[in-house]
């Protein structure tokens, strides 16, 4: 009976996972238009993909991978849609796999710095009054997104700084970013900033404007240095 009653846990709790992953796929690819696909995810001594196995490094072929779970693999990249039926199979067939952005085109781009160096970024910003977009955060990295821009532009700029945070990282066009809930070889990745619940595809600043802002943060350490140089 004690094992009957343990199964139908396991049971409602996986399907409660799987409810809250695909909710998310399906958010961001049909209420926000946004194109995703399912990231390689991690391998685990289950065998089937479920958070409760204990986890066991990247699926993906490379056995020195360095962003563990969080990746394209098959499909790649190109894959990434917004179609709902392919999406509800994806999840259906695999439904821990991390929910993976294509950035650029018409979706979203980011731009990404190391954990510490984000909280201290995020905190300047709201000190200088920068209206935020989302903010998806990792035990590793935090990423601000930003509304769409093209290789050209992002050239342009950073063409025209005398200097940029050196952990500083741009996720453009052809790029890729980890969404939550996904749950990678580094940690499970959340919302530092949300979307509003119900909205419409969120507000998303001009990359420009968060590069100023960013590039204006970092300056003034009391050593000369940069304060996002982590």
């Amino acid at each position: 009976m004690r094992e009957i009653l343990g199964r139908r846990r396991r049971l409602r709790f996986r399907r409660s996972e799987e409810s809250a992953q695909l909710g998310a796929a399906l958010t961001c690819a049909t209420a926000w238009q946004w194109p995703v696909l399912p990231g390689v995810g991690l391998k685990t001594s289950g065998g089937r993909g479920s958070r409760g196995d204990r986890a066991q490094g990247c699926a993906c072929p490379d056995p020195e991978c360095v962003v563990p779970g969080a990746h394209p693999f098959d499909p790649g990249i190109l894959a990434a849609t917004t179609d709902e039926r392919l999406i509800r199979w994806w999840w259906t067939n695999r439904p821990t796999a991390p929910i993976m952005l294509a950035t650029g085109g018409r979706a979203p781009c980011a731009l990404s710095l190391p954990a510490v160096a984000g909280a201290v970024a995020l905190t300047a910003l709201d000190g200088m009054g920068m209206r935020l977009g989302p903010v998806v955060a990792t035990p590793t990295r935090w990423s601000l997104l930003v509304a769409p821009y093209s290789l050209e532009r992002l050239g342009e700029l950073l063409y025209a700084k005398d200097w940029v945070p050196s952990s500083l990282r741009f996720h453009g066009e052809g790029g890729y970013l980890v969404l939550p809930p996904s749950e990678t070889g580094t940690g499970q990745v959340r919302w530092e900033r949300a979307p509003l619940a119900g909205s419409a595809a969120p507000w998303l600043p001009d990359v420009e404007a968060v590069l100023d802002a960013l590039v204006a943060a970092s300056n003034g350490a009391p050593d000369g240095g940069s304060r996002l140089a982590y």
